[in-house]
Parts: C-alpha cells; structure tokens; sequence
C-alpha cells in the first residue's frame, strides 16, 4: 500500500510537470490539448504501475542507488502524422521531468497520432475559442501593426521583417502576415519553405526566427503569378485571420503592399484597431507619397504610430553620404502631425547598409545573429528602440 502511495504521488508530480509543457505551435499546454493519452510509472525494475501497461524505459541509468528510482512512460498523441516539432515537444516533456526531486525518473516517451475524430473534437473546441476574427475582441491583448508606404522599394518588407524578429528577440510573441499578396516576400526574408500545417482544416503557421508567418507565398512559391480582383483579396486577408490559429500573440504585423490600394482598405474594415507605421525614403518622390499613405487614417480608423526613414545614409569610412537626399522622414513626421493633429514621430533613421539586405534576403533578418540572438550593431539597436517606442506608445480604445 505505501508503495501505491509512493506510485501515485509521482504520477501526480509528472503530470503536473507536463501541464507547463507548450505546444510549438498551437501555444497551449500538451494536456489541455489531449496529447497525453497516460502516464505509466512504476518502481526501477518494479511491477506497481499506474494508467496503463508498462514500458520499456529509455533514460539515464541508474547510478544513485540511494535514491528512488521511477520507470515514466508518457504517452504522447500527436495532432498530425510526422509532427514536424516532435522532437521539440519530446524534448520539452524531457526537459520538464529532469531533475525531479522525488527521485530519479528513467523516461520513455509512446507516441502515437490522435484519431480522427479526437482531433476532430480539438479543432472544433480551437475554433470556438477562436470566434471569427480574434483580433477584434475587445479582450484582445495583440498590438496591431500595419507597415505601410506609398510606392515600392523603400524597404518596406525588410523593415517588416526585422521589426518582427526583433519583437520576437525580445521576448515578445509575435505573429507576422503578409498581406502583400502580389508582391509576397516575408518568405524569402524569414528563410520560410515549409507549408501551414492543416489540422483537420485549420491551418498552423510556419515559424521561423521566433515569428509565426502567413503570406500566399507559402502556398503559391515564390515564381508564381498572383492575378486576383479586390474582393478575393479582401477573402484572403480574413482567411489568414479566421482560419489559421495564431494563439494570442502580443504582436501582429501586417506587410502592407505600396500605396492606398484594395488590401489597405481590407486591412481598415478588418482589423479596425491597426496601427499604422509609414516607411519612406529621404528623396521627395518617396516621401510625398508615403505622406498619402498615412492620411489614409483620415478615412480610416486607424492610428499612425510614427515614420521610418529608410536608406537614410550611407557611411563610407566616418563620413555620412546622403545618397538619395535627405529630410524625407522629418518631411512625412511634420505633414502628417499637422494633417492629422496628434505627435507622428520620426521613429528612426536606418543606413543604407548593404549587409542588411544580404542577410535578410538570405533567409535570416539581418538584426539578428545566427543563433537568433539579437545582433550587437547600430541597426539592431535601432530596431530595439523602435519595438520599445512602438509598445509605449498608447494603442487605439477598442471601444
């Protein structure tokens, strides 16, 4: 009877170490998705157990005959056929079981895919967590941002992509959708190659860098014509926002393509509490109209945040070069402060620096190191500033 005892308290103690177990993708714990079908635990070469039949234990030897010794078996269910992330998620349920101080737990990990119609029942109970669009709760922690500009190559899409990394470097969870769907590249710059994951008809985004990624890219590759009209673009952005499970990120960006077009309206009516961040260059023809782009708020409801002036400068041994003008971003921050009657800052002014494209058009946002850590140079720290001022800035009332 004690040994009973004994049995069931470390059961007890294993399950609630997996309970602080995530999923990579879904953003939940491990048990309140089903995916631990039981737990076996029964004395090192014993025959007491608890849910289930003994397995066979694959783990750490037994080397301290003085402590208790637990044969663990977890059985794992996983929501999809060659899970992508199962060795993360059995890594993670390692991680959480080492060092117990009951004693020491030799680990195996059973698993196995759920059936139909579990996963079936976990989809269905997801989407109605979800409720449509969850960005428009009114409880909805995400801070929404939509990086705008009036005409192309400004670097809007490389921006997008570093500002994203580096809210996720710095601890943010932090979602990205590309809602350029004719211009699509966040794929190339996060390095994505991999489809959305289908659970049972919701889609789970790819993640790369620490940030979750939707565009049509992932879908139609990166060589592919898209010729849609305005109503299907309208379709695709509420897709990526309906039917993909994001979780409750604190970041949301959203890469806008140029100018005031059919997908910055879709932005506007869906997602009503976006905040703008308008990206120019110095040079008048990119600043006039990115000016327009960031009126679009007049019509909208929506805020601009602040201005990035990108390609600022370009520093040859010391010296600053302006190569494409300057003044472009002090020009769009005064107009769109006196248009629209409240501070638009200049946020920054970012170099024109050619590492910055290579990297980042390698698959890797240039902000960061290799290991994902945030890089230690000017522009990195430039981009933490901007996360910093972005998050302190006041968001829009959700009424």
């Amino acid at each position: 009877m004690a040994q009973d005892r004994q049995v069931m308290h470390v059961h007890d103690d294993v399950m609630a170490a997996l309970d602080r177990v995530m999923d990579p993708e879904l953003g939940r714990t491990i048990t309140d998705l089903g995916m631990v079908a039981g737990v076996d635990v029964i004395p090192a070469g014993g025959a007491a157990h608890v849910q289930g039949a003994p397995s066979v234990a694959e783990g750490r030897p037994d080397s301290d005959t003085d402590a208790p010794a637990w044969d663990v078996t977890v059985h794992l269910e996983l929501t999809v056929p060659g899970c992508p992330l199962s060795d993360t998620i059995r890594r993670r349920i390692t991680a959480a079981l080492e060092g117990y101080p009951g004693g020491r737990l030799n680990v195996a990990i059973d698993t196995t895919t759920m059936s139909h119609d579990k996963l079936e029942a976990l989809v269905e109970r997801l989407k109605a967590e979800r409720r449509a669009n969850p960005f428009t709760r009114k409880d909805s922690k995400t801070r929404v941002f939509a990086i705008a500009s009036g005409k192309g190559g400004v670097g809007k899409s490389s921006v997008t992509a570093n500002l994203a990394a580096t809210f996720a470097a710095l601890g943010y969870d932090t979602a990205a959708i590309d809602a350029d769907i004719y211009g699509f590249s966040l794929p190339r710059l996060f390095g994505v190659t991999d489809q959305p994951t289908n659970l049972d008809g919701m889609l789970v985004p790819p993640e790369r860098w620490g940030v979750r990624l939707m565009s049509i890219g992932v879908f139609a590759g990166s060589d592919r014509a898209i010729l849609w009209r305005g109503p299907r673009l309208q379709r695709s952005l509420e897709q990526f926002l309906t039917d993909v499970w994001w979780g409750e990120p604190d970041v949301l960006l959203l890469d806008l393509a140029p100018g005031t077009g059919d997908m910055t309206i879709s932005v506007a009516q869906t997602l009503p509490n976006a905040e703008l961040v308008i990206v120019t260059t110095p040079q008048p023809s990119a600043s006039e109209v990115a000016v327009r782009a960031g009126l679009v708020s007049l019509q909208m409801p929506m805020q601009v945040d602040g201005v990035i002036e990108n390609m600022s400068y370009f520093d040859h041994r010391g010296e600053r070069l302006n190569v494409f003008g300057e003044g472009g971003g002090e020009r769009v921050s005064a107009k769109l402060t006196r248009d629209l009657g409240y501070d638009v800052p200049l946020l920054a002014r970012l170099p024109l620096v050619p590492e910055l494209r290579e990297t980042t058009e390698a698959g890797r946002p240039a902000v960061l190191n290799a290991d994902g850590s945030l890089a230690d140079t000017d522009v990195a720290r430039s981009f933490v500033d901007m996360a910093h001022a972005l998050m302190e800035h006041p968001g829009p009332s959700k009424g």
